[in-house]
């Protein structure tokens, strides 16, 4: 009785699936999709076909009909990933890539369900039962599989229907959704009770019969199966996330349950270790920002027509810009490699003397190299504006054929990207990112919102050096003010203190007046002359003349012989020639040979030393002291009223750099705490003569 019953339910499902086949072929215009719906439909005529056949004469065929459940199953979500697709801009005949690949993921994860369930019921034995009921642990496993699949793909489907789409899809969402629905039903009871439902079983036949007029009447209210979809993408990863872990719990937990039939007494040692080891790896996975960023890689090349959810990626580049704790810099840089799923990168910045010099880093540590304004690299990022792939760059120069990379350039490890900063057609300066953690490829749409991209940041980084310099102008304007006042002031003490002096006549015949006065006045003068260096600034024009870095620095280190440690001068080459302000380049390396001094303990050395090289004269002051970290000289070293001294005002490094920088040389520093620092002063040659 129980066998008719099941035939004639499963044979009811068999005619009305068939029947609305040939409906849908009697109005085929060959559109995608109602023929993707007509194959569903004859998939599911047979598959019912096959189960009413087996129950009335004896068919027994267990491979024919799970090789149906499962085609069943994969036509339907393979329409449903179809629907999910949004070619708007596309012929609605053609098949596109990305649907040839999201149907090759089905049939590839479909055909490993059907591998698996044959493997498992070989090994046990069992089969289909006569009333056609699975009685296989490994086919209930992968039905409770192809429900979730088709649940969340139904579900998506509908989410992402506009409110006045749903109209025309809710009767076949309800029909779609009501068969994965009740075979996760189905399924999950006989995984609970190792044994399939009569009942339940028998009524799957007319639940899919009840099913078919819900998919006719969504056929005529839409014909053509195509409406306007938006995806949420953040949605889709988290789903293909969550469904991934979950397919992949279900599997890893089915080879456990193997190894503890198959392992004899290791079995369950054998069973915890492997599921252990498995979620282990899993936790892994979720937290790799390589897996992550080839997933959503993934994503947008395979289930959209575009790359990137402009609308999403400006809001966070805009909000990573404008937020968080880094610097702006940094920051910038952070914005954009977020786009290529790049992890790091450095920015170069052009500088007042024209010069782009490296003035951030983000999760790298890079080289201070300096790049001319008139190098033909900077001249060809400003002239084309492209973004260059050093990939593309270096498999096939010919794409870029006018340009000349810089030799530092190939010491970055994995460098990918350079992205020019142009504003106002002007090259404010470049981004060096390091090669993206997943595969991309690097096509019109990338190349376009990095250099979109670039422009917008480069607006950020203007205003932002603008505000520096403003700052920095207002600081001085301050500290200009504060020091004439101080100045004043100082004048007035040592004009005091010079008539205490001159009193001191009066009483020279008192000793505890002479002594307590010379050591006042001795202290006093000291102090203020100190500060009348650091506060002082001369009013006289600026007279540049040629003259020797030999006498210059045998004057200044003379005068410096009276401290402790004696600073020791080393003339490598003489003779050399510099022009400038003598008794401002003067000031400027006095200023960093008593740094050096102060710096250093007095058992320690200070060497001072003058060379050439590369047609330049150098000039290295060197010390054993307590020495600099990297962060303070990247940060802090040459910005006004910053200091490592308790009393210091942070003028005099930031002075000797911007008058170097005026003379065209460079001043470079190397330091290691507790190791010692060298100040290296490079200025062009004015002349050269013979060395004694």
């Amino acid at each position: 009785m129980w066998a008719t019953i099941t035939a004639v339910s499963y044979a009811t499902t068999a005619v009305a699936y068939f029947f609305l086949f040939i409906l849908l072929l009697a109005n085929w215009r060959g559109h995608l999709y109602g023929t993707l719906l007509s194959i569903v439909c004859i998939v599911s005529a047979f598959w019912a076909a096959a189960i009413a056949g087996q129950l009335s004469w004896g068919f027994s065929s267990t491979f024919l009909v799970k090789i149906l459940e499962i085609l069943r199953n994969a036509s339907w979500s393979i329409f449903l990933i179809a629907l999910l697709n949004p070619f708007q801009q596309r012929k609605e005949n053609s098949v596109p890539l990305r649907i040839r690949s999201s149907v090759a993921a089905i049939m590839v994860l479909y055909l490993i369900f059907f591998m698996l369930s044959i493997f498992f019921d070989r090994n046990n034995g069992v089969g289909f039962a006569p009333l056609g009921q699975p009685t296989s642990y490994s086919t209930f496993l992968t039905g409770v599989i192809m429900a979730v699949i088709g649940i969340v793909l139904v579900e998506q489907y509908y989410r992402n229907m506009s409110s006045e789409q749903r109209w025309r899809i809710k009767f076949i969402c309800l029909g779609m959704g009501g068969i994965f629905v009740y075979d996760f039903y189905l399924f999950s009871d006989a995984l609970l009770f190792r044994k399939i439902n009569v009942d339940i079983w028998v009524a799957r036949g007319w639940i899919n019969a009840l099913i078919v007029p819900l998919i006719a009447r969504s056929v005529a209210r839409n014909p053509k199966w195509f409406v306007g979809i938006s995806i949420s993408r953040h949605i889709l990863f988290y789903t293909s996330t969550l469904l991934g872990a979950a397919i992949y719990l279900l599997m890893m937990a089915a080879v456990g349950y193997y190894l503890r039939l198959s392992g004899g007494a290791w079995g369950g040692i054998l069973q915890l270790t492997f599921l252990f080891g498995a979620v282990l790896l899993l936790i892994i996975l979720l937290f790799s920002d390589t897996t992550r960023s080839w997933l959503k890689v993934f994503i947008s090349k395979h289930f959209y027509s575009s790359n990137y959810d402009y609308r999403e990626e400006w809001l966070r580049f805009t909000r990573t810009l404008s937020e968080g704790e880094l610097e702006l810099r940094a920051r910038a840089i952070k914005a954009l490699a977020q786009l290529v799923e790049s992890p790091a990168g450095g920015l170069w910045f052009r500088q007042e003397n024209g010069r782009y010099q490296l003035i951030g880093c983000w999760n790298i540590f890079l080289k201070n190299e300096i790049v001319e304004a008139d190098n033909k690299f900077c001249e060809f990022l400003k002239e084309k504006a492209w973004v260059i792939d050093l990939q593309e760059f270096y498999s096939d120069p010919r794409k870029y054929s006018a340009l000349v990379l810089p030799n530092w350039l190939s010491d970055i490890p994995k460098s990918r990207l350079i992205v020019p900063l142009i504003l106002h057609q002007e090259l404010l300066g470049f981004i060096v990112l390091i090669e993206p953690r997943s595969a991309i490829n690097l096509n019109w749409e990338v190349r376009d919102l990095l250099r979109v991209a670039g422009t917008q940041a480069s607006s950020y980084l203007a205003q932002y050096e603008a505000t520096n310099a403003l700052s920095i102008a207002r600081q001085f304007e301050s500290f200009n003010r504060m020091s004439t006042f101080v100045v004043h002031d100082i004048k007035n003490l040592i004009f005091q203190l010079s008539l205490l002096l001159s009193n001191a006549e009066k009483h020279k015949d008192n000793p505890e007046f002479q002594k307590d006065m010379v050591e006042t006045v001795s202290f006093s003068v000291n102090k203020m002359k100190r500060m009348l260096e650091k506060l002082s600034t001369e009013n006289q024009s600026e007279k540049s003349e040629i003259f020797s870095l030999d006498q210059l620095l045998q004057q200044i280190v003379e005068r410096k012989s009276f401290n402790m440690p004696r600073p020791t001068l080393e003339i490598t080459h003489s003779g050399l020639m510099v022009k400038a302000d003598y008794s401002r380049l003067e000031r400027v390396i006095s200023h960093l040979i008593q740094n050096a001094i102060e710096a250093t303990p007095k058992n320690e050395q200070v060497w001072v030393r003058l060379l050439e090289k590369d047609d330049s004269a150098v000039i290295e002051i060197e010390d054993t002291g307590h020495g600099m970290s990297e962060q303070f000289i990247q940060k802090k070293l040459f910005k006004p009223f910053e200091s490592t001294k308790t009393a210091g005002m942070g003028i005099g490094v930031f002075e000797s750099k911007e008058y170097i920088n005026e003379l065209g040389g460079q001043l470079d520093v190397i330091s290691q705490e507790s190791v010692g620092t060298t100040f290296s002063i490079i200025l062009p040659l004015s002349q050269k003569i013979s060395g004694k």
